[in-house]
């Protein structure tokens, strides 16, 4: 115990040193054999308080000499391994959190990063804003009190600037950081016009850097939690932007097994009105000079978002009867379907099987692919064990525009599958629609071989047409 008493007292006048001598890179090596010395629980647990008031008064000096304009790059070097070695302080050990927060050392952090992000780009600078950040992110793990002081320090313009960094590691370290923060009330402040800026950098982060894992943990696990946030979001964002959001909620949903995914009711109610209000904008891939047109993007998307909410989903099937939403699909599936037909374009049928085997041309790829397809899963998810929307088709003649795509369409895969799948929920249980069926096959209109892929045959009983099930032997 002597002797380890004897290297703490050489190490606290080491570090006085560097209060009251010239900077010299000598200190640099004192701060590197502190750092090290700190990866062990033991001697983290026993540093005396007195040593880390040292260390305050270290980087306040730091402070004083970045803003001087002579050569700093050991100063910069003595910025970095003071904030390593406060870093490896607080690896599973409350004890420094608390004593680091009381002693100011978040603000005397903050102090500097602010400095720092003020300076003009130079040999270390990014890593030692990484450290500093990566300081604030191990103050705050698993220590609520930090984590709430750290977000009073920071929240939204500081947050918002560790964001904006331009290299990518201390934009991670600043994702980590928010991720470690947030909370459901933290993220309830989001909405407000002065703090939405912060959630959508998170999202163009998601857009933007993909291989940054923190952005996209933010999203999923904070962000998509609150409807408020996605509707703020949602209005205050390009198309482009947009997709990106639909495209985490499509994977969100994809990923989850259980019965509650954490999105809210009121985003699948909000998204609903988003595609009725906006779906017709898709009609505009029809023409050529709008092949690569936003909006319909972002129409394709939120059907596919709207495909996986009512995929047997019961917390999401309030929308079978949310209004006019079975309608507007099924009108715009005929507008689509017409379109394909008037004249060639991305809506029309294809056998051009070429592009999903080897040396096929991605290139003629379009974004339309599968979306009437998809236009036609959601008609039939809509009707799943509903008399009324069932009936609903009827109405508005859309069984026979559905068995109309029953055939094979290179633009649109397993339509066929949809719409077999489709016709089976028109048809359960609902004699109008079995008649209306039996009637267009009598009348010659309907390719009989998609009934015989639903499993039924049309039977002529007294002058009428019966639809009944395939004998198993037949």
């Amino acid at each position: 115990m002597a002797a380890h008493s004897d290297t703490d007292m050489d190490l606290s006048a080491s570090l006085l040193d560097i209060v009251n001598e010239d900077m010299c890179p000598r200190h640099v090596q004192v701060l590197k054999s502190f750092r090290t010395a700190l990866r062990d629980q033991e001697y983290r647990d026993g540093v005396d308080e007195e040593v880390f008031g040292t260390l305050l008064k270290i980087l306040s000096r730091l402070d004083e000499e970045l803003r001087c304009q002579d050569d700093q790059s050991v100063v910069i070097q003595l910025t970095t391994e003071c904030c390593r070695a406060l870093r490896n302080s607080c690896v599973q050990s409350q004890r420094n959190q608390d004593l680091l927060r009381e002693l100011g050392f978040i603000e005397a952090t903050l102090n500097i990063l602010n400095l720092l992000l003020t300076h003009e780009s130079s040999d270390g600078l990014f890593e030692t804003i990484g450290c500093g950040i990566q300081l604030l992110g191990n103050l705050s793990v698993g220590n609520q009190a930090s984590k709430d002081h750290i977000w009073m320090q920071t929240f939204p313009e500081t947050l918002q600037q560790l964001l904006g960094v331009a290299d990518e590691k201390a934009v991670g370290f600043a994702s980590m950081v928010i991720h470690t923060c947030l909370d459901e009330d933290k993220v309830e402040q989001l909405p407000e016009p002065q703090n939405l800026p912060l959630a959508l950098r998170v999202m163009e982060l998601c857009r933007t850097q993909p291989d940054l894992d923190w952005p996209v943990l933010i999203a999923t696990q904070h962000f998509l939690k609150s409807s408020a946030l996605v509707e703020s979001m949602y209005t205050g964002m390009s198309p482009l932007e947009r997709v990106t959001l639909l495209e985490l909620l499509s994977a969100q949903l994809g990923e989850e097994d259980t019965e509650e995914c954490g999105i809210p009711p009121e985003v699948a109610r909000f998204l609903a009105c988003c595609f009725q209000k906006g779906c017709g904008a898709v009609l505009t891939l029809a023409c050529d000079s709008a092949t690569s047109d936003e909006e319909a993007l972002t129409v394709i998307s939120l059907l596919d978002v709207l495909c996986e909410m009512t995929s047997d989903r019961r917390q999401f099937m309030f929308l079978q009867e949310h209004p006019d939403l079975l309608e507007s699909t099924v009108v715009l599936l005929q507008q689509v379907h017409a379109l394909g037909k008037a004249s060639k374009n991305v809506f029309s049928a294809a056998q051009n099987f070429s592009s999903f085997g080897l040396g096929g041309d991605a290139s003629s790829s379009s974004p339309s692919v599968s979306f009437k397809a998809h236009l036609i899963r959601l008609i039939g998810n809509l009707c799943h064990s509903n008399t009324s929307n069932q009936n609903k088709v009827r109405v508005l003649e859309g069984i026979p525009l559905i068995l109309d795509n029953c055939s094979i369409d290179s633009n649109n895969p397993f339509i066929s599958q949809w719409a077999i799948f489709a016709v089976r929920n028109l048809l359960e249980l609902n004699p109008e629609n079995q008649k209306l069926v039996s009637g267009l096959e009598r009348r010659g209109t309907v390719d009989y071989s998609a009934l015989l892929e639903l499993g039924l045959r049309v039977e002529e009983r007294d002058g009428s047409l019966l639809l009944k099930p395939l004998n198993k032997d037949s």
